[in-house]
């Protein structure tokens, strides 16, 4: 394709046994794959999968279009990936914010989808999007990233070793990607109203420590059809804070999926 038509691609990192069920996975805000860091062992051997970084995030670029960082842009860039890569379908797996991407995916591509897997996520399930006020690009130029909430140098009950590697990460995330994700992103992904159309095997990994999500967790449960929830002791980063009970729960959750 000429590069002047081409669409820029999301960096995507692929891994494990080409015998083995897809899976695509995708991190959260100020992330990137090395959220996947100590799943490495595990996911090798059982699956084929293929991790995701958001735009502006570890190897991804930051593209000019507006509209490549709204929740339909990123659907739009997982069904250009799962094209490319041959697959009829995967398993899809999402971290904080990219749960909501991964439901929105879900909800748009069911026939795409064998299952979804998902971990604590205020963007998918409360109705921040339309509350969030939205920086201007001259506040986020200006910002010291290690400031957010969300940043992983705060994020006491990581290996040390990682939450440094993540947090050096993070500190070059790209400014405009983090405006986009601020001004487009966050505000369209929000599933809240539309959990209970949901088709596809849904498991819910809550990292039960991080109480302001709890209410949320209850609400998923009731509203998404055959929910299955796992209740761990860990905080938002559930997969990295109890990483051996996170595949445990994905492990069993794949195995009983229908093949196809």
């Amino acid at each position: 394709m000429n590069e002047s038509t081409s669409k820029p691609a999301l960096h995507v990192e692929s891994r494990g046994r080409k015998d083995r069920p897809a899976l695509l996975l995708l991190h959260g805000l100020l992330s990137s794959n090395l959220q996947w860091e100590l799943q490495r062992p595990a996911f090798d051997d059982a699956f084929r999968w293929h991790a995701a970084e958001l735009w502006g995030h570890g190897g991804s670029p930051a593209p000019i279009d507006p509209p490549a960082y709204s929740a339909d842009g990123y659907v739009g860039a997982f069904e250009a990936l799962r094209r490319a890569l041959g697959l009829e379908r995967w398993i899809v797996v999402g971290q904080s914010l990219g749960a909501g991407l991964m439901l929105r995916y879900a909800l748009d591509h069911p026939e795409a989808v064998r299952g979804i897997v998902l971990t604590n996520s205020l963007s998918a399930f409360s109705e921040v999007g339309s509350a969030l006020h939205s920086p201007t690009l001259e506040d986020v130029r200006a910002l010291d990233l290690r400031t957010l909430p969300v940043h992983p140098t705060h994020a006491k009950r990581f290996p040390q070793d990682l939450r440094d590697r993540m947090a050096r990460a993070a500190d070059g995330v790209d400014r405009v990607a983090l405006w986009r994700a601020f001004a487009e992103t966050l505000r369209s992904t929000c599933c809240r109203d539309q959990l209970p159309k949901l088709a596809v095997p849904a498991l819910l990994v809550n990292g039960a420590r991080e109480r302001a999500f709890q209410p949320h967790r209850d609400f998923a449960a009731g509203a998404m059809p055959g929910l299955r929830v796992v209740d761990l002791e860990a905080g938002h980063a559930v997969n990295i804070e109890a990483p051996q009970e996170f595949e445990a729960a994905v492990l069993g959750f794949t195995a009983s999926l229908a093949d196809g």
